[in-house]
């Protein structure tokens, strides 16, 4: 019953995009939320990927998983992620938030690629199979059952190119699989809150 509350509340707990909204399964189509000069000059002013970087992991060494924010998959995904991680070990922002933009720019990637979910470490970060992989290690659905020893199997024994193939296998049609929605998920209510990365630590 919990879960199937989480889902519905997720549905419903949505904020507008920071500055676009995904268009396909790749890049992001740019589009300003206002056009008008006075609205535009009260947006506030982001700061430097690296500086970014540095304020969500200075009091904070969880991880983050950057996720598509208008993905239903990738939101669903994220409901059974805060389920399967009693101990709240890991963090979350919508690719298309201003946080995870400055921190794919941070990791060498353009600021509007969706086309990954993203693992984002202190000390690195990654994506497609390997970011799944990452955040099954820290997953834990009963306290007798961890993922870790499977997710080591699974990096040891499948190879990369046959895992990412997989991965993008779903990713490049998971607005087929579960559609999408127009606005993004920033942010959870509640009994969540911590787990979501303030977007304001990317300000200037």
């Amino acid at each position: 019953m919990r879960s199937i509350s989480r889902l519905f509340i997720s549905l419903q707990l949505v904020s507008n995009c920071s500055g676009f909204v995904g268009s396909g399964g790749g890049r992001a189509t740019t589009h300003l939320l206002s056009t008008t000069n006075n609205n535009l000059s009260t947006l506030p002013s982001v700061a430097e990927p690296n500086v970014v970087l540095e304020k969500v992991f200075s009091e904070d060494k969880r991880p983050i998983i950057l996720f598509d924010g208008v993905c239903n998959l990738c939101n669903n995904a994220v409901n059974l992620a805060l389920d399967w991680d009693p101990n709240a070990r890991l963090r979350f922002a919508a690719l298309q938030s201003n946080v995870g933009r400055s921190l794919l720019q941070s990791h060498g990637r353009q600021a509007d690629d969706i086309s990954s979910i993203v693992f984002v470490t202190n000390t690195g970060a990654y994506t497609k199979s390997d970011a799944i992989l990452g955040i099954t290690e820290e997953l834990n659905p009963l306290p007798i059952l961890p993922l870790k020893p499977f997710a080591k199997i699974a990096t040891n024994i499948v190879p990369q190119f046959l895992r990412d193939l997989i991965y993008d296998g779903v990713a490049d049609n998971r607005y087929s699989i579960m559609g999408k929605r127009d606005e993004c998920r920033m942010d959870y209510d509640g009994e969540f809150t911590d787990r979501f990365v303030d977007d304001a630590l990317a300000n200037a």
